[in-house]
Parts: structure tokens; C-alpha cells; sequence
């Protein structure tokens, strides 16, 4: 039998559709300071609805950065607490002449909605907040468990001002578990839990050259070119195979165990399809000898994002410049450790940068790897709720992506994580066209519901 919070939420969905829309619009861009008002008033948009639903102590926290947004309502005694996260910051929507619809105003194709922040991560955060309002609305203005809510704004710039929040405020958000919406099912229609991530860090090399830019027909010969320097210095990072090459990169690289290996082995998986349709290219490259799914979800890689600098605007320019940079960043996997890895690439570069270049590196940001255990009550209970929603059993799965504030509330708050995700593989996130699959939309909001009720029953 449907819950009455499963049938309220059933029939709102048309509303709860309508106000993701107007969140939607609202371009809540993190790393461009033109933004900022925007974010403000996303910020203020979430805020107000979780007062209007009935939580309680809501507050939009000004930080360093972006704010952060906190509620609660911890009225059922003896129940547990869980802590809610999600955050209302999106990526850049670039380059706009990809999108097939204006990224800033939500257009329904194919039963998804596209928009940039559908998925990842404002449709999620929407499902949190809705499941919220129909438990409250159908519990006479209770909740079956206790919540806390902390929603942020710079999850896509490296979420500092949520983690300085959390070691200072470690008794106000103390719960029990937390519910982290923003990954996704291993295909449609399959029930999925998130039990791993892979660390990052993120650096910037800076090269400088000559005092300034120079005439590459009277210089070139003698003066260096910082460009050069950079490609001489990442080709020595990584073999042809993929192989990451700096001195201890893979030192206390831990394996999957094989039971995990087991059950990747069982999930429809295509190599074929993968290649085709998510990555698009002629071939898939990387470490030869490990599956797809075991090279993107547990070995370490080494990228390579965009290397500004020099000339870049259409025709020709003959220029050497005096500087250029590359935006290079490390995934790594558990007991990596990230201060460990960036030593060893500091030293790296620096034993390899060429003569007549100095090197500086920036690191935008920095965190471990986690594998969160499955034998908690938590899982249970929202690998059950899933059942209720999917009819089908639930697949453990890892993410080769990172959130870094699981790791920080596993290490800072001692709480497990329950990673429960409605995206689809081939939800652009990050690219033009990303979309939400609605009937994933309301999903999420049913298996919430769920979720928090059967924890309240026990």
C-alpha cells in the first residue's frame, strides 16, 4: 500500500515540476563572480520554501564564499537524525551554441527536463526538499525521524566554506547518517546505491618564460617557450598506456575486494555501447589489464583540463608567450593520500621543469577517496525503500567522481553517507543538454518518503 506522503508527493507533481523550473532558472553559476546575486537568490529561493514546508531554524549562512543553508525540525524523539545535503550551485552553461534549448530556461523533451542544474544537482535537492513537504503535510506537521539540512553553494568550486562550517559546527549538525543526493542509477529502471568515490586534486602549473610576450621570428631559437615546457613536463607525467609515472603515485593503492569485483561483473554493462553512446570515440584507452568499470571507479588517473595561455583567437599570431598554464588534476583511490600524492607531483615538476622556465602550482582543491560500508541500517533501510519505488533489487555501485563532503562527513562528523542518486549515465552533467529524466524526479522523492519513514518505524 502507498503511503499517504507517497500519494500526496503522487499528486503534486505537476507543482513540485513547475518550482524546480523557477529554481532552475535562476543561473546559480559558483565560479563566475558575475553570479553572485544569482546564487543569492537561489540561496534565498531554497530558504524560503524550507520555512514555508515547516522546518525550522532556517538560515542562509554568509561565508568566505557562497552561503550555506540550514534547517532542522528535531521533534521525534528517539528517532534517528539524518543530515540532509544537496547544493544549489551549477556549472558553467558554455558553450551555449551546444544547447539545443537556452541552459537557463527548463524546456521538457522526451519526458526529461534540460536545463543546466537539472541533475547535478538542483532536481535532486528539489526531491529532498518535496519529500520533505509531503511527509510533513501528510504527519499533521511531523516528520517520522529528526532533520537537519545543510545545502550548499560552491559544491562545483571546491566546497571550502561547507567544510570550514563543518569542523566548527560539528555539535550542530551531529546526526546519525547523511543523505547525499547527487549521483545516479547504474542504468535506467535499476535501483542504485553509491558506496565509493575517487579523491581529487586539482592543480594549476603556471610556466613563465620571457619578462614578456615576444616576436616568435626574432626570438624563436633563443628565447623559452613556456608552452614547451608544459608539454615536455605532462608528456612525463603518463605512459602511452596510462600509466601515471611520477615516483609512489600507486603506494598504498588499495584493491576492490573480490566480492565487489563479483558484483560489477553482473551489472549490464556494455563496453561497446559505453564507448558509442556516453564517450564517443574511436577507441577507449587506459591501464591495459582492468575493466572500464574498475579503471574509472578504483584506479587513480591523471587529466589534463585546459592549458590557457599565448594566442588563442581565430587567424594567426606569431608570439611566444611569456607565460602559459595547464589545469592538471589527479582522481585517486582508497589509501591514496592526497597531501602525499601532491608532494610527490610537486617534486616531480619541479625535477622537470626546463632550463630558462620557473614553475608555480596551484592547488583549487584537495580530498581523499572513501568507500562507505554497506552492513549499517541506513543502507537497509534505503535499499528496501528503493524495492518499494523500483520493484527490483538495488546495485552497489562506485563513482569515479568525487564529493568531497562525503569524506568529511565520514571523517569529521564518524557518519556513514547514504548515497542515493537519480541521474542517468547520459545526463550531461557538466556538457550542453543536461537533463533530468522527470519520472526519476518523482522517484526520488517517493523512494525519500519511504526511506524516512521505514527508519521512523524501527
Amino acid at each position: 500500500m502507498a503511503s499517504s506522503a507517497v500519494d500526496y508527493a503522487r499528486s503534486n507533481q505537476q507543482r513540485f515540476l513547475n518550482e524546480l523550473k523557477d529554481l532552475l532558472r535562476i543561473p546559480s553559476v559558483s565560479t563566475l563572480e558575475e553570479h553572485k546575486p544569482d546564487i543569492q537568490k537561489a540561496a534565498d529561493f531554497v530558504a524560503n520554501e524550507l520555512r514555508r514546508i515547516g522546518m525550522e531554524n532556517v538560515e542562509v549562512i554568509p561565508t568566505k564564499g557562497h552561503p550555506l543553508i540550514y534547517a532542522d525540525w528535531l521533534h521525534a524523539a528517539s528517532k534517528p537524525t539524518v543530515l540532509c545535503y544537496a547544493h544549489y550551485d551549477v556549472q558553467p552553461a558554455e558553450p551555449l551554441d551546444e544547447w539545443k534549448s537556452p541552459p537557463f530556461e527548463p524546456t521538457e523533451r522526451n519526458n526529461n527536463i534540460y536545463a543546466r542544474g537539472a541533475v547535478d544537482d538542483k532536481g535532486q535537492l528539489w526531491m529532498e526538499v518535496k519529500a520533505l513537504e509531503s511527509l510533513m503535510k501528510t504527519g499533521g506537521g511531523k516528520l517520522p525521524l529528526n532533520v537537519k539540512i545543510i545545502f550548499e553553494g560552491e559544491e562545483e568550486v571546491g566546497g571550502e566554506s561547507i567544510e570550514e562550517y563543518l569542523r566548527k559546527q560539528k555539535a550542530k549538525l551531529k546526526a546519525d547518517f547523511a543523505l547525499v543526493c547527487d549521483t545516479e542509477l547504474f542504468a535506467p529502471d535499476l535501483p542504485t546505491l553509491c558506496v565509493g568515490l575517487r579523491g581529487l586534486v586539482y592543480t594549476e602549473i603556471e610556466a613563465f618564460g620571457a619578462k614578456t610576450d615576444l616576436h616568435s621570428g626574432m626570438y624563436g631559437g633563443a628565447a623559452p617557450n613556456p608552452f614547451f615546457a608544459l608539454i615536455e613536463m605532462i608528456s612525463k607525467m603518463k605512459d602511452s598506456k596510462g600509466k601515471v609515472l611520477i615516483p609512489g603515485f600507486y603506494k598504498g593503492v588499495k584493491a576492490p575486494t573480490a566480492a565487489e569485483l563479483k558484483a560489477w561483473k553482473r551489472l549490464p554493462f556494455n563496453e561497446e555501447h559505453y564507448r558509442k553512446t556516453e564517450v564517443g570515440s574511436k577507441v577507449l584507452t587506459g591501464e591495459p589489464g582492468y575493466s572500464v568499470l574498475y579503471r574509472t571507479w578504483a584506479r587513480p588517473t591523471l587529466e589534463v583540463h585546459g592549458m590557457p595561455g599565448g594566442f588563442i583567437a581565430d587567424g594567426a599570431k606569431t608570439v611566444i608567450p611569456a607565460k602559459a598554464k595547464a589545469k592538471v588534476s589527479m582522481r585517486m583511490v582508497p589509501n591514496q593520500d592526497p597531501d602525499d600524492i601532491l608532494k610527490k607531483y610537486m617534486a616531480f615538476i619541479k625535477k622537470n621543469t626546463p632550463k630558462g622556465i620557473e614553475t608555480k602550482v596551484k592547488v583549487w582543491s584537495k580530498g581523499p577517496a572513501c568507500v562507505v560500508g554497506t552492513d549499517n541500517r541506513y543502507i537497509k533501510a534505503a535499499t528496501e525503500a528503493l524495492h518499494d519505488t523500483f520493484k527490483k533489487d538495488t546495485v552497489f555501485i562506485r563513482s569515479g567522481g568525487s564529493i568531497p563532503i562525503v569524506t568529511s562527513f565520514q571523517d569529521e562528523l564518524k557518519i556513514p553517507s547514504v548515497m542515493m542518486g537519480f541521474g542517468l549515465p547520459d545526463d550531461n552533467l557538466h556538457a550542453p543538454n543536461e537533463k533530468f529524466h522527470i519520472p526519476n524526479f518523482y522517484r526520488g522523492i517517493e523512494t525519500i518518503c519511504r526511506f524516512f519513514e521505514k527508519l521512523g518505524e524501527k
